[in-house]
């Protein structure tokens, strides 16, 4: 029992600790496929410091959901490292709080938190960010949904422990057509939580912003505390599509500290494969008109769709 609840702790601390590492590795690649020195690993850890170290402004028209949504965003991103095999690939006390759809929901949750606050804000950019987040989740949530139906059809289950133990020991069922959709499918809609679509723009004072858009009227420790979930978000994610459904192999069947230390090293080393395909993606893929966005969603629905079929037959 000490033991599951030291792995349980350890799994949250990893996607607490290493998150900003890795978007500071994704930002590290993205410069040096251009060509650039680009900045530190760290450089993320020492934005959230700044942050953290600023003060505090609220606009004078927002309420008391402007203040609340930063807290509630990070509390419930840290919910979902209970539910999924981070470490260890078998359930932990807390893992049979939900499965990989209640994964979903509660990512989903917190994003829509994040609408509603930019909206609260009254700023003008604020809506727009959230009107145009709005507009991409209604296209990619049948795409998260046709995606767990297809995982349920394949494993007849949708904890992510089964899908993990299935693929390890039924290597058919992992070079089968059904799984290959699937991850081509859930990539698209990586590309999409993390802000990678060729239709968004990582910057402040880019007319498509969306993200940014949403956060523009936050500053010092709230605005901390929406980079780290966003983080978090992602590095979770990440997770979901190695652990699960590309690489699940590697991770701690004991949960002894020697074992989640190389859990840990396995993970970094899936995440640099899968973050140098998603900055060589962004990097070669033109950026596209707003109005273009259905394009990649419609591929990932299509690919989820094959991803069914392809089961039934």
């Amino acid at each position: 029992m000490a033991s599951n609840l030291f792995a349980q702790i350890a799994q949250v601390l990893t996607v607490v600790l290493l998150s900003p590492l890795l978007q500071g590795f994704i930002n590290k690649m993205e410069e040096r496929v251009q060509r650039s020195e680009g900045p530190s690993l760290l450089q993320p850890y020492r934005d959230l410091r700044k942050l953290f170290s600023k003060q505090l402004v609220v606009p004078e028209t927002a309420t008391w959901l402007f203040w609340l949504t930063p807290i509630l965003a990070i509390v419930a991103v840290l919910t979902v490292p209970l539910l999924i095999p981070v470490l260890t690939n078998y359930p932990l006390p807390l893992s049979d709080m939900g499965d990989i759809l209640g994964s979903g929901l509660i990512l989903t949750l917190a994003s829509f938190l994040i609408n509603l606050a930019a909206l609260d804000s009254g700023s003008a950019y604020g809506g727009i960010g959230a009107s145009r987040s709005v507009m991409l989740t209604i296209l990619s949530e049948p795409i998260l949904i046709l995606v767990f139906v297809a995982i349920t059809l394949m494993a007849h289950s949708m904890l992510p422990f089964v899908v993990n133990h299935l693929l390890v020991e039924q290597p058919p069922v992992y070079w089968g057509a059904t799984h290959l959709f699937l991850v081509l499918a859930f990539f698209i809609l990586l590309l999409v939580e993390t802000d990678r679509l060729p239709i968004h723009s990582s910057t402040h004072i880019e007319i498509y912003m969306i993200g940014e858009a949403r956060v523009l009227e936050y500053a010092g420790p709230l605005l901390g505390l929406l980079r780290w979930a966003s983080m978090m978000k992602q590095f979770i994610l990440y997770i979901i599509f190695c652990n699960v459904l590309t690489m699940p192999w590697g991770l701690s069947t004991t949960g002894v500290p020697i074992g989640l230390a190389g859990a840990i090293l396995g993970v970094a080393m899936k995440f640099a494969l899968i973050g140098l395909a998603v900055v060589v993606v962004e990097t070669v893929q033109a950026r596209l008109r707003f109005y273009r966005y259905q394009e990649p969603l419609a591929a990932g629905f299509l690919m989820a769709v094959l991803a069914i079929v392809a089961n039934q037959l």
